[in-house]
Order: C-alpha cells, then structure tokens, then sequence
C-alpha cells in the first residue's frame, strides 16, 4: 500500500515546482540569446542586394549588416540560417531562428504570431516585362497576366491582389529568366531589387523595361516570436542608434546607391 504524501511536504513540493516553472518563463528569448552568446538570424542568402553571397562565397548584404549591427549592440555573436522565404516563419515557429532580417513586410495576419521591430527600410514595387511588351504599362494592366513570383512573399502577394497568374519560383533571378525566356509575362519586384540585377547584368538592361508601381512605403521590419517584448525592445534601441549615428543610411547607400531608410 502506498504512503500519502503528507499535506505540508505536497505543498511545498508544488511550491519548487511552481518557483521552478516561472524562473524558467521569465528568463524569455533574450536572456537565452545572452546566456547562449549569439543570436541566429533566419535569411534567404539568395536576394541581392538584401541578402546574397558575394564573389568569395561570403554571405552579405543590407539585410545581412543590419542583423549584425543588432548583434553587436546586444553584446553577442551572429549566426545566419539560410532557408527558403517559403520556410522562414516555420523555422521561427519552431525557435530554430531567433529573428528574421530579410526585407519583412508588417500584415495583420502576421502579426497576430509575431511582434514587429520599428522599420529600417521603405521601397517601391515595380513591375519588370520584355521592353517590347506594349501590353504591360500601369499597374492595371498586369490583370490576367502571368507573373514570375512566389506567392507567399509580400511582393507576390501584392502581384496577386493585381490579379495576376502565378508562375511560381523561389529566386529573384528565376524570375527574371523565366520573363526572359517567355514563360511568364511579368515578375514583381522593388525598384532596388531590380535595379542591382541591372547592375550585375548590365547587357540585360535594354531587354527590360521597368514599371514603378507604388509610392514608398515602410518595408523592413525584424519579426520576433510574441511575448519577447523585450527582445524587440533591444532590437528597436539598436534601430535607433543606427538611425542617429548614419549607419543605416550608410548602409542603404552602400548596397542601394540611394538612402531608402526613410519615407
């Protein structure tokens, strides 16, 4: 037969669980980022000028600086994780990635999961088509029209309120090839995105005529999992300081050749 715990023994022994249980909430995000000493970034590595591999392989880009500059103001280390834009809020959802720094765009719908830091970058969209494509000259006229995109991104989103046909593709090159070669009519990206594939593939210049779309808007946010208020706290000061000290600008015009940090 077994023995009852006595009453007094029960209760304290719920007690330590208890003391034990909220030690461990209340450490949160940061505190594990601190205790661990680095921070793990999710980006793709495959968006120039946001996020690409230089000519050495090495990963870079304005997306890529910013999240190190976070870094460095908290005190800690960088890790990158490279995934695909399809995957990365599933590796945050999971807590394989702390944050993600890849041109994150603020929706309702994202935001019910995840808190957003202030923004660090403002674009335009635009629209790219074959420069002797007469049919394609506003915004409306991409209605019904074959778009290379992914439809999970902002952008394609974005393509998809326009009412275009999904050719669907993961990278921003993959897209422009496949307008290239005919199989998709257009491809949505920002006026940066194109403007450093031009400058990559300056003999490509003349194949392509550019549509500006939209007005500039806030396009650059860092997602953090809700209830790690203060880890998006620190992220914001970080922000900040770049803001007032010229490091994002300096950013912006060493990647975009034009300051896009402010609206």
């Amino acid at each position: 037969m077994k023995r009852k715990l006595p009453a007094v023994l029960l209760l304290l022994a719920l007690a330590v669980i208890a003391l034990s249980g909220c030690g461990k909430s209340s450490s949160g995000l940061l505190q594990t980022i601190k205790d661990r000493g680095y921070i793990t970034v999710g980006t793709e590595g495959t968006w120039s000028p946001y996020t690409y591999h230089d000519d050495t392989d090495e990963l870079v880009g304005f997306d890529v600086e910013v999240a190190k500059y976070i870094a460095d103001y908290m005190g800690v280390g960088v890790r990158y994780t490279e995934t695909t834009w399809s995957s990365i809020f599933a590796a945050l959802d999971a807590g394989q990635i702390d944050i993600v720094a890849n041109g994150v765009s603020y929706n309702e719908e994202r935001a019910e999961k995840y808190d957003f830091s202030t923004p660090y970058n403002y674009t335009q969209y635009a629209v790219m088509t074959l420069a002797d494509n007469d049919s394609v000259n506003t915004l409306a006229d991409v209605a019904g029209k074959v778009s290379s995109n992914d439809p999970t991104s902002t952008i394609g989103q974005f393509a998809e309120a326009n009412g275009v046909i999904f050719d669907e593709v993961k990278e921003a090159a993959q897209a422009i090839s496949e307008v290239k070669n005919g199989r998709a009519e257009v491809t949505f990206s920002t006026t940066v995105g194109f403007a450093d594939y031009f400058k990559q593939h300056p003999d490509e210049k003349s194949l392509f005529k550019v549509i500006v779309v939209s007005d500039p808007e806030p396009d650059a946010y860092i997602p953090v999992l809700k209830g790690n208020e203060d880890l998006v706290k620190v992220i914001n000061e970080a922000l900040e300081k770049a803001r007032q000290d010229g490091t994002l600008s300096a950013l912006a015009m060493k990647y975009f050749a034009v300051d896009t940090t402010k609206g």
